[in-house]
């Protein structure tokens, strides 16, 4: 395995955008990227699982005949390089003809979770200024709330179920349109995705992202995820977001890599039917996912052990009992990994390469990137001193985020792009991720990582899941408390409060563990799984409020 150090030190940019992108900074097309230049014949481009068992294959050469359909439709209906078209499909065959349909024409794709109401709906719609929405019928009605100018183009049920009065449908005008349509040439600084944080106030930010990503997005998945022209790949996250877009769509295909889309929910046993159907030997998904593996540990293993590779993990900092569970239970190896909308993946414990791996750490820069931590002033800080992370762009020739689209902000200080993520260097030369700015905690003077104390809980046999926040104290400030789910045996009560406090007192420190416990049926999550932390935080200071005044 290549040493990561050396591969770091030695990371040429123009070398990769030569091995890794077809056309030249001034000529490139996203569809061409990841699909024309892999259409040999019988490659396949994309696995197919329905939720009710039924499965299909589609090759490159399926994709590029109806990706030029789409795109003639579009260009029919005035759709030109530019304009952005928003997509609101399950995991199917459509979603992907959508994408690179739209990529063909020099258009840009702005996904739309299907989970999303009306609201989140017409606020992307309208910002990115989507000329059309591509919907189905499952999710047609939502979109007669939301006001916007956009057309809409409907995947019908049998004989037009769903197509409403107004629309277009979208397999019959594909068979009106030519097969053939030539590809739109843009520049690497163009934008070929509109994407939009997730955010935890206020209304999501428009992130354009340029088609010079497309190479960030491969090296991350030859680097951190390590896929391998054997592997049989599944991203289980949802292309509605950012992490199954960028690489469940966007960074396989590239690489000329079949990916799969399962239509259904999640659910143990559809994640073990499929990776067993299929014999999955790589995959990438959300902690939240991982944790319910773990929940069920005892139907998951005798059907899993040995039969995965390589798993990763994004979106949240993985649990140390997570790591040592797939490593002693599944008998494989899951490495966390960080990165945002604005950045895709740069922080990573990599599958590719070979460098220490502590357990708790985010990892290392992607190649490409230089990640530091940094304090209020952009100074630099030493090992074992908490701050932002920050991303040097005068030496990340991978760095590639624009800014938000008509927006002023903050995130960038001279020559550094500032996350907003509160994390900590290693001696070892890692980084470890704390937190949220606004998650970190600040009681009786000390701060504390709500990551730490979360990790700690989950240890404990009686703890599925665990959300800790900072509760106003006039005393202490703030004091550390913990919102906890318990496995299905367990009963909640003081007794088992107290022992839960104990427990993360003797394994962090006195003024680390949680003075209050409050058990609850699940946590507040946003749709990609992430556990909205700033929700509980702002329920406990209403409470503190009505305290008062009452």
């Amino acid at each position: 395995m290549v040493d990561y150090f050396a591969a770091a030190k030695s990371f040429d940019y123009r070398r990769a955008a030569e091995q890794s992108l077809a056309g030249t900074p001034d000529s490139l097309n996203a569809c061409i990227e990841c699909c024309d230049r892999h259409a040999l014949p019988g490659r396949i481009a994309l696995f197919w699982e329905g939720r009710d068992g039924s499965s299909a294959s589609y090759t490159f050469d399926y994709l590029q005949e109806q990706a030029a359909r789409f795109a003639n439709f579009l260009h029919s209906q005035g759709v030109t390089a530019g304009d952005c078209v928003s997509g609101m499909l399950p995991r199917n065959v459509e979603l992907l003809i959508t994408i690179l349909g739209t990529w063909r024409l020099g258009a840009v794709y702005q996904p739309l979770f299907t989970a999303f109401g009306p609201k989140a709906i017409e606020h992307r719609v309208n910002t990115a200024g989507s000329k059309f929405i591509v919907t189905d019928a499952a999710n047609r009605s939502k979109l007669d709330e939301v006001e916007s100018a956009a057309q809409c183009i409907t995947v019908s049920g049998p004989k037009g179920v769903g197509i409403a009065r107004g629309d277009f449908s979208f397999w019959a005008e594909l068979e009106r349109q030519p097969d053939t349509f030539a590809p739109v040439m843009r520049t690497a600084e163009d934008p070929f995705l509109m994407m939009f944080t997730s955010g935890t106030t206020g209304l999501a930010k428009p992130v354009p992202v340029p088609l010079k990503a497309i190479l960030a997005f491969t090296h991350y998945m030859r680097d951190a995820v390590g896929l391998r022209a054997e592997d049989a790949f599944w991203n289980v996250a949802d292309p509605g977001w950012a992490y199954g877009l960028y690489y469940a769509v966007t960074g396989p295909l590239a690489m000329g890599h079949p990916t799969l889309f399962y239509e259904g929910a999640f659910t143990v046993e559809s994640t073990c039917r499929v990776i067993r159907k299929y014999r999955i030997t790589n995959l990438a998904g959300s902690p939240t996912a991982y944790r319910l593996l773990l929940a069920a540990k005892a139907e998951v293993e005798p059907l899993l052990k040995g039969r995965l590779r390589a798993v990763s993990s994004a979106g949240e900092p993985l649990t140390p009992e997570v790591i040592r569970w797939f490593a002693d239970g599944l008998q494989t190896t899951i490495h966390d990994h960080y990165g945002q909308t604005e950045l895709g993946m740069v922080l990573c414990n990599h599958h590719g390469y070979e460098h220490p791996v502590r357990i708790g750490a985010a990892g290392y820069a992607v190649p490409g990137h230089r990640v530091v931590v940094v304090d209020e002033a952009c100074t630099e800080l030493p090992v074992g001193q908490p701050g932002n992370l920050a991303v040097d762009m005068s030496q990340s020739p991978l760095f590639w985020f624009p800014g938000y689209q008509g927006m002023n902000t903050k995130a960038f200080a001279g020559k550094y792009y500032l996350s907003g993520d509160t994390v900590e260097l290693n001696d070892d030369g890692s980084i470890s991720f704390v937190g949220r700015a606004d998650d970190v905690i600040t009681t009786s003077g000390y701060r504390v990582g709500p990551f730490d104390v979360e990790s700690a809980l989950i240890e404990h046999p009686a703890v599925i899941e665990a959300a800790v926040i900072g509760k106003p104290d006039p005393e202490r400030t703030e004091v550390v408390k913990a919102f906890v789910v318990l496995h299905a045996q367990y009963r909640a009560g003081a007794a088992l409060s107290e022992e839960l406090q104990q427990y993360v007192r003797k394994r962090l420190s006195a003024h680390a563990y949680p003075r209050e416990i409050e058990f609850v049926s699940e946590l507040p999550k946003t749709p990609s799984g992430k556990i909205q932390r700033f929700l509980l935080r702002n329920q406990e200071i209403a409470k503190a409020q009505t305290a008062l005044s009452a």
